[in-house]
């Protein structure tokens, strides 16, 4: 890229300031001596940045050309207004071919076209989130070591894509140069879908016959009671986690299948029941089953946080817990269905965030929206995100749009501390202009940051260097981080007489400019901060225009 010479100037003032700043702390840790360079001090304990130029005369003069006036600037506390949170997420399935990619035999490149324009849809209409199916039936959308590459992904159980390339690693690299969070989806216990093709040699079913069982409805099951189940789950997310620079691994609803996948007769686990009743176990069957299911929810939290304390864990159950819960509410049962406690695991903390299925209207009562979301934050009792599921394609209404529409303005007064929702599925979107016209126009217009994650520690972000170079009728500002590695947004400020605005800027973008006069009101400060991966706002720096 090639800069006008007055902005190169400015990079390269910025570039020699933020060298110096460096070399000075290091200086400073081997020599006990206070070293203050032409950069900025930052007081941590009041968020206060000061000039120190006047205590160093031993540095350095940077000569700038004579045709540059650099703008007289002084560093500032700066009273900086709040800045918009709220998860806003959508699913991407692949199981099925139901949302990417549309046809199981696209070729790579072909592949990358649709998940770009997914991405930048999500991105232009103001979305922060994506959660991406990578093993939607004991196969791989990314390159495993322990699952066959996807049916749904190259129409061939075991075949990689042509050309090769690795499709999370992809999806995980474009999201984030779109400032999008990507969290990884898979289903835990799914080993083949009906609509999977034949079940081959490559498949689990035929790999890992001991873990399996057949459903009435031609689907394959992974027996969440064999212990080979469970360790072989938690090693393919533990995989992940290790691999890839993902932003978080959420689970769906499946967890022992519905009724109806196997025809209403039992989940078929005789064998696996009687050797727990042999060695004199003394559970229910249903208590058994949940309890299998529970000890590896708890598992898998507690490794996903011992390898990536950062990476979010998030569950997305059926929307009912069980019917009467609260008063009014009928439906289908998960505690007694799919054997999902997920209350316990609400209660537990042993997620971060929660997204249950609430794909009902606001009315009516017997299965209302805001009844069950209610009533799931009555049960929040460690403060987790709790950001519903709703039902984008198809929640009962007249007015679809106005529907979620109101069920988001609906999750922020119930939910006020922490608001967001993820919407099923991105289809519902891509495929309603009314829909997206409804969220991008309304409760979506301005872009949001993901709410912060306090009960995940992380060291505190720095405050980055600023360098503000005038031109013609604006102000261009550069900025650059001692650790770029850490920051995923900026949030940029600029002070039009006495009121303050921002925007929200991808990791990408460290310059900008800014009109010295905008709706008749002088530019009178410029500051920025950095905002890292759990959505963490680091010291701002502030400067005075004058």
């Amino acid at each position: 890229m090639i800069l006008k010479p007055i902005k190169a100037a400015a990079f390269a003032a910025l570039m020699l300031s933020t060298v110096m700043f460096s070399c000075g702390s290091r200086k400073n840790k081997s020599t006990n001596k206070v070293l203050v360079s032409t950069a900025v001090v930052n007081n941590t304990a009041t968020g206060v940045t000061t000039n120190t130029d006047k205590a160093n005369t031993a540095q350095p003069v940077l000569v700038q050309p004579a045709t540059v006036k650099p703008v007289e600037d002084e560093f500032i506390k700066a009273n900086l207004p709040v800045v918009t949170r709220e998860f806003r997420g959508a699913w991407v399935a692949t199981v099925a071919n139901i949302n990417w990619p549309t046809k199981n035999n696209f070729n790579t490149e072909s592949q990358k076209r649709e998940a770009i324009a997914l991405l930048d849809f999500l991105k232009d209409n103001n979305f922060n989130a994506v959660i991406f199916q990578v093993r939607p039936s004991g196969d791989a959308l990314y390159n495993s070591p322990h699952e066959p590459w996807s049916y749904f992904l190259t129409g061939q159980i075991g075949k990689q894509p042509t050309p090769f390339y690795d499709p999370l690693e992809f999806w995980v690299t474009e999201a984030h140069k779109r400032g999008l969070e990507l969290h990884v989806w898979l289903n835990p216990y799914r080993a083949h879908h009906s609509a999977g093709g034949a079940v081959t040699s490559e498949s689990m079913v035929k790999k890992a016959p001991d873990m399996v069982v057949r459903l009435k409805n031609g689907m394959y099951w992974f027996d969440p009671a064999n212990s080979n189940t469970q360790d072989h789950a938690a090693k393919v997310v533990l995989d992940i986690v290790k691999r890839y620079d993902i932003d978080g691994v959420h689970f769906d609803d499946y967890f022992y299948p519905y009724a109806e996948y196997n025809g209403g007769a039992d989940f078929p686990d005789n064998q696996s029941w009687a050797a727990y009743k042999n060695t004199g176990g003394n559970l229910s069957r249903g208590d058994w089953r949940r309890d299998h299911v529970n000890r590896f929810i708890e598992r898998v939290y507690k490794e996903i946080k011992a390898e990536k304390n950062y990476v979010k864990f998030g569950l997305s159950p059926f929307g009912i817990w069980k019917p009467g819960y609260p008063a009014g509410i009928t439906g289908s049962s998960q505690y007694d269905e799919l054997y999902a406690d997920a209350k316990l695991w609400l209660n537990k903390g042993w997620v971060d965030y929660f997204t249950p299925q609430l794909y009902w209207p606001i009315e009516p009562a017997k299965q209302s929206f805001p009844a069950l979301l209610k009533w799931w934050q009555s049960e929040n009792t460690h403060q987790r995100h709790l950001w519903p599921g709703l039902n984008t394609v198809e929640v009962r209404s007249s007015n679809r749009p106005q529907e979620i529409v109101n069920q988001v303005k609906a999750t922020r007064e119930i939910v006020p501390n922490s608001p967001g929702e993820v919407h099923w599925s991105i289809a519902g979107l891509t495929k309603s202009p009314a829909m997206t016209e409804a969220l991008r126009n309304g409760p979506y217009k301005e872009l949001a940051l993901v709410p912060r994650t306090p009960w995940l520690q992380t060291s505190p972000v720095l405050a980055p260097t600023l360098l503000l170079t005038p031109e013609r009728s604006s102000v261009f500002a550069k900025w650059l981080h001692k650790q770029p590695e850490k920051v995923f947004h900026w949030v940029v400020y600029a002070q039009y007489g006495n009121v303050w605005e921002y925007e929200i800027l991808d990791p990408s973008q460290t310059e900008k400019g800014f009109p010295t006069v905008k709706d008749g009101k002088k530019l009178q400060a410029i500051a920025v901060r950095a905002i890292d991966r759990l959505s963490n706002e680091g010291e701002y720096v502030a400067k005075k225009v004058k």
